[in-house]
């Protein structure tokens, strides 16, 4: 009998370790259920809920194959090799399957799974599965990771000119087993059930992850480099919390988009290659975070940032928080996270460097803060765009650049559309008044909103000041200790 141990790749198509597992047959499937390690990495109770509403409809989708999906807890990840193991003896477990996932935590957990399993003669597979490259293939001339983008993306293209990852084909329908698939909890202990309208926004399977891929590659991808950057158009693909959960896959994105291009990633369709470009990130910011694993231990790409002076200021923390900064962008954008569970990508951006430059906030706060509310958190993703945008990171802003909220809203939110649909109250307010109702006066209907906690021009000096009094130090990639 062959286990596969599902984690972030909720999903019957494409995917590595199941259709390995299934190949050797026959197959269970479990899942882990481990709200204390959840806890500690600050995952989203409406990720979680997303994760359990996934789980549901896999656990259907295999249960057509007779693939029965079981449901363990091993509430803190310490407890996985036991729990694990338990449960191979149970079921006289020939080999688990799994596919790799990256980060200090996870690779500590599966090869503590790995030592346990092999101590009792059972063997453990890892397969490459949620990127395109594994992390230490994609390296410079000097056998090391790469800290430039652009330079990693030459690389991967000129690999995949050469082969493109193949897409696994799914397993076929496998005999009855004795063995019953264990009922899907509704919620998890410790995480909130978020709204029904969130719920509603983020649908569960494989279906609607495909249907969305679909939707964008077959029509919205051409406009996707033209209008990804306006928040009041559905410029994007929505797909990033059905990746991030493995609901879908990246070589399926990216056959997809290769599709809708005639087989090309650098020319053709400009909103393809920029898409693909986005897929690309996502595979470097992974490939960090195995190359330079503090930046999993919330440490700074750069070191010598570590030195910065960030302000304590629990008041403008919180009026970032909760959306009552009195800059329309900011608390628009921060409104739709808390009640959608997303973020624009262009909105990350500025609503990061306002926190990390404008108020000069460490960017630790504001990843944490992304972390517990994102349906699409990934600790690779999230941790690349706060470190770039806090000038900390790997390729990431030079530190004299800082977005001015108020340019940035009136070029990607020049009619005030995406503004007036988050912030209601500044609905009387015309296309120029409502970037800075501070402008106004209070007049015109803005007498609830608040007035900016920060002077942009002042704390933008003050920035550039922290920022130039750094010791400069000649290596921002040295030692992981």
């Amino acid at each position: 009998m062959q286990l596969i141990w599902l984690r972030s790749d909720l999903r019957r198509h494409d995917n590595t370790a199941l259709a390995a597992a299934a190949a050797r047959g026959p197959a269970v499937a479990v899942y882990l259920l481990s709200p204390q390690q959840w806890l500690e990495h600050d995952d989203a109770p409406c990720k979680v809920d997303f994760w359990l509403r996934n789980l549901r409809e896999l656990s259907a989708s295999l249960g057509q194959l007779n693939i029965p999906l079981l449901i363990r807890t091993a509430s803190h990840w310490d407890q996985a090799p036991a729990e694990l193991l338990k449960l191979c003896r149970q079921l006289k477990i020939a080999a688990v399957h799994v596919n790799e996932e990256y980060g200090v935590h996870e690779s500590r957990r599966d090869a503590a799974v790995g030592e346990t399993l092999k101590a009792e003669g059972i063997t453990f597979h890892s397969y490459l599965d949620q990127l395109l490259f594994k992390p230490g293939t994609v390296l410079t001339k000097t056998d090391s990771y790469f800290k430039v983008f652009s330079q990693f993306r030459k690389v991967c293209y000129e690999r995949l000119h050469r082969s493109m990852p193949a897409l696994v084909k799914a397993p076929g329908k496998q005999e009855k087993l004795e063995v019953s698939s264990d009922p899907i909890p509704d919620s998890v202990k410790g995480f909130s059930a978020p709204s029904q309208t969130l719920r509603d926004l983020w649908p569960a399977g494989e279906k609607e992850a495909r249907r969305r891929l679909d939707t964008f590659t077959d029509a919205q991808i051409d406009y996707y480099q033209s209008e990804r950057d306006f928040p009041a158009k559905p410029g994007t693909s929505q797909l990033s919390a059905y990746l991030a959960a493995g609901v879908i896959s990246p070589r399926q994105c990216l056959h997809a988009a290769l599709q809708s291009n005639q087989g090309e990633f650098e020319s053709g369709k400009v909103g393809a290659v920029t898409w693909i470009n986005e897929l690309l990130w996502r595979e470097f910011y992974k490939h960090i975070l195995v190359g330079y694993p503090r930046v999993s231990r919330h440490r700074a790409f750069r070191q010598e940032t570590e030195a910065l002076a960030w302000r304590d200021a629990p008041d403008d923390l919180a009026a970032w928080q909760e959306a009552r900064t009195g800059l329309p962008i900011i608390d628009a954008a921060m409104r739709q996270l808390l009640e959608t569970g997303w973020m624009h990508n262009r909105l990350r951006m500025i609503v990061a460097m306002f926190l990390t430059k404008n108020l000069l906030i460490d960017w630790r706060e504001g990843e944490r803060f992304f972390m517990r509310h994102l349906i699409d958190g990934d600790l690779a993703a999230n941790n690349g765009g706060w470190q770039w945008s806090s000038s900390t990171g790997t390729d990431s802003a030079p530190y004299f650049r800082i977005f001015n909220p108020l340019s940035q809203s009136e070029k990607f939110d020049s009619e005030g559309l995406f503004i007036k649909h988050w912030l209601p109250e500044l609905a009387g307010l015309n296309k120029k008044e409502v970037h800075n109702p501070a402008d106004v006066g209070g007049l015109f209907g803005a007498a609830d909103y608040p007035s900016p906690i920060v002077n942009l021009s002042t704390s933008r000096q003050r920035a550039l000041a922290a920022f130039k009094n750094l010791p400069s130090r000649a290596s921002s990639g040295g030692d992981d200790e």
